[in-house]
Formats: structure tokens, sequence, C-alpha cells
């Protein structure tokens, strides 16, 4: 296929955004594992999501300002709102529970269900990208290996975390022509920050100097992964830049061993394999059928586009 020719430069800074991005996505992984050792899940949440929102308002003059939160579209915000809260309760409280390595490759299903959910939209889907979503279904199913004692409920729960986000893209592409990603991003936080709150009274537990450092890591990381991801596909086609989001499993793999002592076993690494190299190819054939659109296809893989990003030329855009 013949991708968009980009200038050199422009894919460097696009690639090095998204290596930014996705080391502070693993970042705030990494913290999250750590934190939920000595605190509650609905404590790591409601801090992770308080220390986020306020980074998100002191960019708010560089991502549109305030005003661009304001929508006629609540309704749907709201839905947003209650599948991040699924996602993020789901993901961490498996996170905290199962290897590193095996919570990642089971959450980069995430693009596989999104290309399933696709003809929701009235897309349509051809044999080979439907062939390479079985493909990766059938490496998560190596990784959980059912009959095999390996299946949990906090494997079970990273899965549902998955298909919750791939429902939140989905619905970003539905509102992406009106929405600007600062207001996709700041309603998508408010719904598990008062989930959080709601569920926290007994569960809390008083930080020490080191763990309010870490729920601020959290927070730092999150806001650096959204302005990472942005900044580098607004840059550059998601063809060139979606292989370099499965780095993520390398950094999964190495953290997981020598801090926690996870050891993968071959069958996580072959499951893993066969969910990246089926999601590169979904990228890709994605890539083809919205070739003239690759904003439209990064709206719709990470459920969050800023609408600068039609307009790189904007001063203090990522």
């Amino acid at each position: 296929m013949t991708l968009p020719q980009q200038p050199t430069g422009s894919n460097a800074r696009a690639i090095g955004l998204i290596l930014f991005g996705i080391t502070a996505g693993v970042g705030l992984d990494f913290c999250g594992k750590w934190l939920l050792v000595d605190y509650s899940l609905s404590q790591f949440v409601f801090l992770r999501s308080v220390f986020g929102a306020l980074i998100m308002l002191t960019l708010a003059h560089r991502l549109g300002g305030l005003r661009s939160l304001r929508t006629q579209r609540i309704g749907w915000h709201l839905l947003r709102a209650a599948l991040a809260t699924g996602a993020m309760f789901g993901f961490f409280y498996g996170l905290a529970r199962i290897p590193l390595v095996d919570a990642f490759a089971i959450g980069f299903t995430a693009p596989l269900f999104t290309t399933a959910l696709a003809p929701l939209l009235g897309d349509r889907v051809g044999l080979r990208r439907w062939a390479a979503v079985l493909f990766g279904f059938a490496g998560a199913l190596v990784v959980l290996r059912p009959g095999a004692g390996m299946l949990s409920w906090a494997s079970i729960a990273v899965l549902a975390a998955s298909f919750f986000y791939a429902c939140m893209a989905i619905l970003a592409r539905k509102l992406a022509d009106t929405e600007s990603s600062y207001a996709l991003s700041t309603y998508s936080l408010i719904g598990p920050m008062l989930v959080a709150a709601v569920l926290l009274p007994g569960q809390w537990t008083p930080p020490t100097t080191t763990g309010w450092l870490g729920f601020a890591l959290a927070g730092v990381f999150s806001a650096c992964a959204w302005i990472g991801l942005v900044g580098g596909y607004r840059r550059a086609p998601p063809a060139l830049l979606a292989p370099f989001e499965y780095t993520a499993l390398i950094w999964g793999t190495l953290g997981g061993y020598f801090i926690w002592g996870e050891v993968p076993d071959r069958w996580v690494l072959i499951g893993a394999g066969m969910i990246a190299a089926s999601g590169l190819f979904v990228a890709y054939r994605e890539m083809r059928t919205h070739l003239t659109s690759p904003v439209r296809y990064f709206r719709a893989m990470t459920g969050s586009a800023a609408a600068a990003q039609e307009h790189p030329e904007k001063p203090g855009a990522p």
C-alpha cells in the first residue's frame, strides 16, 4: 500500500511523541501496580483521576480553553464516562492481580474489538480484517488458556476493560465531528472519579509521602500519555506509528521481570505475538480504508482526538 507522504522530520517527531506517550502510559501502569499493593482500587482511581483532572485544567489554555467543554450531546458524554469507569476499574483490578505482560497483551485486544464493532457505525469490515480479528482473539485465548486453569476474574476484568475502551473509541468516532478532544477526555475522567468517590468511604488509607508522590506521578503519566498519543497521531499516518505502540509489551515484560519477578511463559509470549500481529494488520487495513483521513482513523482507535489535529499549524497544539 502507498501511505501519504510526510516530511521525514515530522515522522521522526511523531514517532518520538508516540514513544513518549507509550512510555508514560506504561509508567502509569507501573504506578498502579505498585500503589494497589497498599491502597484500595477506589482510592487509586479517585486520586489518579483528581491529579489527572488538575493537570488537564492547567493545560486548558493550550487545548482550546474551557469553552471547548461546551456540548449539546451530554448524554453521549455520560455514556462514555460510564464506559470509562468500567474500563479503568476493570483494567487496574486485573493489573494488580496478574503479570504485567499478561495484562498488556489482553489490553491490546481493544483495537480488535473496535474493528469488530465498526459495523455499528455503518463501516464495512472486509474478510481480511475479520480474519485478523479472529486471529487476534485466538491469541487472547492462548494467553488466557481457559482449560488450563489460567482463566481468572482478573484476566476477564482486563478483557472487559478492553471491550469498554473499544466502545469508547466507537462513540468518540461518532462524536469527533462536533466535540473537541479536550471535552472527550475531560468528561471521561469525571465518571471514574465520581464512582470512586462514592466507593471511597471505608476504603481510604492515609497515603505516606511516597504514596502521595506515586499518586501524583500517576496523574502526570496519564496526562503525558494523552499528549504523546494525540501529538504523534496528528503528525504521521497511524500505519507508520502503530508498531511503536507494541513497545509497551517489551516494557511490560522487562518491568514485570526486574521489578516484580514475573516470568512470562511461552504461551503468553505466543499469544501476545498473535495479538500484536493481528493488531498491526488491522491498523494497515484500516489506514488503507481511510487513507485520506488518518485523523478519522486515530479518533476510532484512541477514543479522543483534538480539534487542533486538523490544524497542525495552530500555536500551542501538542
